[in-house]
């Protein structure tokens, strides 16, 4: 017959058998497992990696016999006086998504993102920019498309293209690749792997060239990309 201290023994050992068998160390099934391998991208590409999703709207074309390439890698710029032809036309009020897969934009110092289209002159076509961390919630940057006498503050297509893979200009330094710089701290955003760019309807439209002409994107502060394996 049990006593009363080895009925209550065998009682906690019960109660403690989702924990451990038979009062001793925990089953096989019960042994927490090791903690996953955190595996980082091995590339160092700044530039967009590949696209998530393209709506072209009326008078787009140009550029889609290229595509996706032709958005994906460095700018083509051609400087203050010609705009590159190396470039997606998206038409009007269309959208493209793109995702970074080696390194993410992170808020750093200044502008932590540059945007490239072809604007040449005083001939410029404006895109809206926002960022995300995981595809789904977005993050718009302010832009006045209409205040061409300001250059339409906010928005990407108003400043000349100058890196090119040819010329050895670095299309990660602000200060000499042209495009549109972008500053996550705008936003109160600490990080992004989505770029999303959408032409605002403010643009010329005709044939098969209408809207933002997307050439490029690149990092400026970024940090690889991690992900649990």
């Amino acid at each position: 017959m049990k006593t009363h201290g080895t009925l209550a023994r065998w009682s906690a050992c019960l109660a403690a058998s989702l924990l451990a068998t038979a009062c001793g160390g925990p089953s096989e099934e019960q042994k927490e497992d090791p903690p996953a391998p955190v595996v980082c991208a091995s590339e160092n590409n700044p530039f967009a990696d590949k696209v998530v999703s393209f709506t072209p709207g009326e008078s787009a074309g140009f550029g889609q016999d290229g595509y996706p390439d032709v958005v994906l890698g460095p700018p083509h710029g051609g400087g203050s006086g010609m705009g590159s032809l190396d470039v997606l036309s998206l038409g009007r009020g269309g959208e493209i998504v793109l995702e970074l897969t080696d390194i993410g934009v992170v808020d750093g110092p200044g502008v932590d993102l540059l945007v490239f289209e072809n604007p040449f002159g005083n001939f410029m076509e404006t895109g809206i920019v926002a960022v995300s961390e995981d595809g789904q919630s977005w993050h718009t940057f302010p832009c006045n498309a209409t205040d061409w006498a300001n250059g339409s503050p906010g928005c990407a297509g108003v400043k000349s293209v100058f890196s090119s893979p040819d010329n050895g200009i670095s299309p990660t330094d602000p200060s000499v690749a042209g495009g549109d710089g972008f500053d996550l701290a705008t936003l109160g955003v600490a990080r992004a792997r989505f770029v999303r760019i959408q032409d605002t309807g403010e643009n010329s439209y005709g044939f098969t060239s209408g809207g933002f002409d997307l050439d490029a994107l690149a990092v400026v502060n970024g940090s690889p990309i991690c992900e649990w394996k």
